[in-house]
């Protein structure tokens, strides 16, 4: 899936951080609902006005910038 078409970035929305196009729900929000233990239709439900692709644009483009993240070993003492 290609979150790009479903995930923007906009400094006027939630100053700036990634939210599903057309809403002001952010990809933080809907990560940490499925941290917690929710479903991707239990969200749906509860945010009637996304879909379960938007659910998935939101994990890809978790992944997108996990994968991305430079790891530095910190030496032990």
């Amino acid at each position: 899936m290609d979150w790009r078409q479903r995930i923007e970035v906009n400094p006027q929305i939630l100053v700036g951080k990634p939210i599903i196009k057309g809403t002001r729900i952010s990809v933080e929000l809907v990560v940490d609902l499925l941290a917690r233990g929710y479903n991707a239709a239990q969200i749906v439900q509860q945010y009637d006005h996304l879909t379960a692709e938007d659910i998935q644009a939101c994990l890809a483009y978790a992944s997108d910038v996990l994968s991305s993240e430079k790891v530095y070993a910190v030496p032990t003492a």
